[in-house]
């Protein structure tokens, strides 16, 4: 298998490459299939997704996305190729990948064989940092989680239980350098503790809120990694 990666970038960057994909589509109108021309005039992206032998080439001279994403954009996208590199995983970046929907931002991602033919992807996703927010608020997350017959129940922390077993270990990283240290060795670690939990922060947070997290969890032991200086990290 083969992991396909791209930025869609934030909402202000897709919007200007949506602009410019729809000027050039339009500019070869009457090459664009009946399917190509309704997505036209209501999302442009999706007519990179036609499997029609017939679009190729008119599609593989559209406009490129990477062309219209902003410094944040790049920077983020620059931050999980880095991180994927750390731990060794191979991919390769398709700028062609999109996701018509407007709930998706920055990384979209497909797992794909050789081994079915045209149908290649195993599966495919990305980020949806708009999918709640488009829904509106109180979705009830919690509530489901927490609720009879969901399998699970709210402790006294406020975290999910499932039966599962808390993890032996909870990864605390401060600053960028640690956190992209963080996990190799949280993969060297659950590779070192097979059957035991090992979790790693997300999302970021200063040391007082990591903590608290770390104390959600149940784990047995923080480790803590950080910034000596400049150019080496600690853990203790």
């Amino acid at each position: 298998m083969r992991l396909l990666l791209n930025s869609l970038g934030t909402a202000a960057a897709r919007h200007s490459y949506r602009a410019a994909l729809r000027g050039y589509f339009e500019a070869h109108a009457e090459s664009l299939d009946a399917d190509s021309r309704r997505r036209l005039q209501g999302n442009p992206l999706r007519i990179l997704d036609s499997k029609n032998p017939a679009m190729q080439a008119l599609i593989q001279g559209a406009p490129i996305l990477a062309e219209h994403l902003d410094g944040e954009s790049r920077a983020h996208f620059a931050s999980l190729c880095a991180l994927l590199d750390a731990v060794q995983i191979p991919y390769t970046i398709n700028p062609r990948l999109v996701r018509g929907l407007d709930y998706y931002s920055h990384t979209v991602f497909e797992w794909v064989t050789d081994a079915l033919g045209a149908q290649d992807a195993i599966c495919a996703g990305g980020r949806y940092d708009g999918l709640i927010a488009s829904w509106g608020r109180g979705d009830g997350g919690d509530r489901l989680c927490a609720g009879p017959g969901a399998g699970g129940r709210a402790d006294r922390a406020g975290r999910c239980c499932s039966g599962a077993q808390p993890p032996a270990v909870y990864l605390i990283a401060s600053g960028a350098r640690a956190e992209a240290a963080a996990l190799p060795l949280a993969e060297a670690l659950r590779d070192a503790l097979p059957g035991q939990g090992v979790q790693m922060n997300l999302g970021g947070g200063n040391y007082k809120s990591q903590f608290r997290r770390a104390d959600r969890s149940g784990a047995c032991l923080a480790l803590i990694l950080g910034m000596r200086n400049s150019t080496a990290a600690w853990w203790h």
